[in-house]
């Protein structure tokens, strides 16, 4: 945010949510923000969520000579609120942890440590390590319950421990919440939180008029690899290479990247399945194609009889197999293999 207010000529002033100074400022809000021009950059809007009805009075002026960033450690809950009161005024960026685009040529560092910028850049894997220890806790401990969600962090700590458990599988709340001796629907509401903050990703599954028999369950994938590491105890490379979790933990690692690369909205990300064993990894609805994802951690991927059903099932434009190698070779009609590497650092967005 910074970097964007030194490129613009016009003034630009900023206030931290979570500095007691400038709260001190923003006990009169209008008073403060009322006569300002220019930029006005928010920090931490989490923690005056009651500024948004001003923001939406400040931006219908005639003059409208304030433009409004605001930032802050979001939930989806937050960003509703945001999007009923400033409906066609506000424009939302999510930022993601980092991507492999983004940093380029050490695709097992960031698959190993994730994408949180200080778990990614840190001098090595034990530092890497205890940042991640420090941010589950202090997440639980304050960010969640900043969000209005009140529940003790202890209990959402053996949740998520739990959570690991369904990493690329389809989530079963009513089996999780006998487990933790609490009821179907609160399993179901702790799932719901960490997906609201970005924590966790419910894949939705997608149907097709056929006579097979279809799994609706979403599926559950942790956002980050390194969060999900750190709750697996995986704090090297070895250790990873030797983990039971590894196939699934590519899978996540790799769909993420796929998505972020894609850009596409969680409305528009699939996953299908059939009790008989058919199914698909990711299903992107993109303008009006439909295009497929199945993740295979090896080096000589072949094509499936799976892989067959769902081509023909979900009439798919292509299927795409992507491996933690380099190449990019078809395995059979409309189906073709390419090293995750080679599909980010493609010049444009391929159209498969």
């Amino acid at each position: 945010a910074k970097q964007y207010a030194s490129t613009l000529k016009t003034p630009t002033c900023s206030f931290d949510l979570e500095d007691p100074t400038d709260l001190a400022k923003l006990i009169n809000p209008k008073l403060a923000l009322a006569d300002l021009s220019g930029l006005v950059i928010l920090d931490e809007i989490q923690r005056k969520p009651e500024l948004f009805p001003l923001l939406r009075v400040l931006a219908d002026r005639e003059d409208n000579s304030a433009r409004f960033l605001i930032l802050g450690s979001a939930s989806r809950d937050l960003i509703h609120q945001s999007s009923e009161t400033l409906a066609g005024r506000i424009a939302h960026i999510e930022l993601t942890p980092f991507s492999y685009p983004e940093v380029g040529g050490k695709l097992q560092q960031l698959w190993l440590r994730g994408g949180f910028p200080k778990s990614y850049l840190a001098p090595d894997n034990a530092s890497s390590w205890r940042w991640r220890k420090n941010y589950v806790q202090t997440f639980l401990e304050r960010d969640v319950p900043s969000f209005g969600i009140n529940v003790p962090p202890p209990m959402l700590r053996r949740f998520w421990l739990m959570l690991t458990h369904y990493h690329g599988c389809t989530f079963n709340a009513t089996e999780i919440a006998n487990s933790m001796s609490i009821s179907q629907p609160t399993g179901q509401h702790y799932v719901d939180i960490l997906s609201g903050v970005f924590m966790v990703r419910q894949l939705a599954p997608w149907f097709v008029n056929i006579k097979k028999r279809q799994v609706k369950a979403p599926k559950i994938y942790f956002r980050d690899s390194g969060i999900f590491h750190y709750l697996l105890g995986i704090e090297e490379w070895s250790h990873l290479q030797n983990h039971p979790k590894l196939g699934l933990s590519w899978e996540g690692f790799a769909l993420e990247e796929i998505i972020r690369f894609h850009q596409v909205a969680p409305e528009e990300c699939f996953f299908w399945a059939t009790h008989g064993g058919a199914e698909l990894d990711l299903l992107l609805i993109q303008n009006g194609r439909r295009l497929g994802f199945e993740f295979k951690y090896s080096d000589q991927p072949r094509a499936t009889k799976s892989m067959q059903i769902a081509l023909e099932d979900l009439q798919l434009d292509n299927l795409t197999v992507i491996f933690p190698g380099h190449g990019d070779f078809p395995v059979a009609e409309k189906i073709h293999a390419i090293g995750l590497v080679d599909y980010l650092t493609q010049s444009t967005k391929p159209d498969v």
